[in-house]
């Protein structure tokens, strides 16, 4: 058992792998840079994850950073402690490697999520997924609150649309972050994942008329809402033979 203060680096990307971690409490940042030197957030891991697995794998350094974004309780098991424990218990190697699957999982919708979705729906699904969204009985959860920077590394998009969006959310009250170091999320930021592109469109030119803002540009692309509107590949494909005819 090991414990780590906040903001302490666990990991650095090129380290030796040495193991893997499970969090017993506590929450952690998984991030990678680039060779130009940009950095990106992977993932925001919390109690009974597991991290650092990728030496079993059989890579030799790590591909990533892990940073304690809270005080942490972590449980370090050695490589080989691992690979015989899971060959004689046979429960925690199906645990594991449901474990895993479910994460490549959450990494495809990820993925989705980024190809599909406007970043207003990323960022709001990306706060529901920090806060577990889905307890029975539990329409309010607190989290660590994190800077907008790391928000937009996680959304991939600006800082200055995460931040037009995170006062957006407050102001409707899905979100209230002005208590300490917590953010508080309420379940009803759910309706801005299920809402379509028009209707948040609606939205937000309400909010811009009473407000006085506007949403920070898009840079690097056709607009959200333009991309959403876009027909599917098949359709497009389906008109190509059509003319060729």
């Amino acid at each position: 058992m090991v414990s780590y203060q906040k903001k302490s680096v666990i990991f650095a990307q090129g380290d030796t792998t040495d193991g893997i971690f499970f969090i017993q409490s506590g929450k952690v940042k998984l991030s990678v840079v680039s060779e130009s030197g940009k950095e990106a957030t992977l993932a925001i891991l919390s109690e009974r994850d597991f991290f650092g697995e990728s030496g079993l794998a059989g890579a030799v350094l790590r591909m990533s950073s892990a940073t304690a974004i809270t005080d942490c309780i972590l449980l370090h098991v050695e490589k080989k402690a691992m690979m015989l424990t899971m060959s004689l218990e046979p429960k925690l190697s199906a645990m594991f490697m449901k474990y895993l699957l479910k994460r490549n999982m959450r990494y495809q919708d990820d993925l989705v999520d980024q190809l599909f979705n406007s970043s207003e729906k990323r960022l709001a699904r990306v706060l529901l997924l920090m806060a577990h969204f889905g307890k029975e009985g539990v329409s309010e959860m607190s989290v660590p609150r994190l800077s907008q920077e790391t928000l937009a590394e996680m959304v991939g998009t600006t800082r200055s649309r995460v931040s037009f969006f995170m006062n957006r959310f407050r102001k409707l009250g899905f979100i209230n972050y002005d208590l300490g170091d917590n953010l508080h999320i309420h379940s009803s930021l759910l309706n801005v994942v299920l809402q379509d592109e028009e209707t948040l469109a609606a939205e937000r030119l309400t909010v811009h008329s009473k407000s006085g803002l506007e949403l920070p540009a898009r840079h690097g692309g056709p607009a959200d809402n333009e991309r959403a509107r876009r027909p599917p590949l098949s359709s497009v494909r389906r008109r190509r033979r059509k003319s060729a005819r």
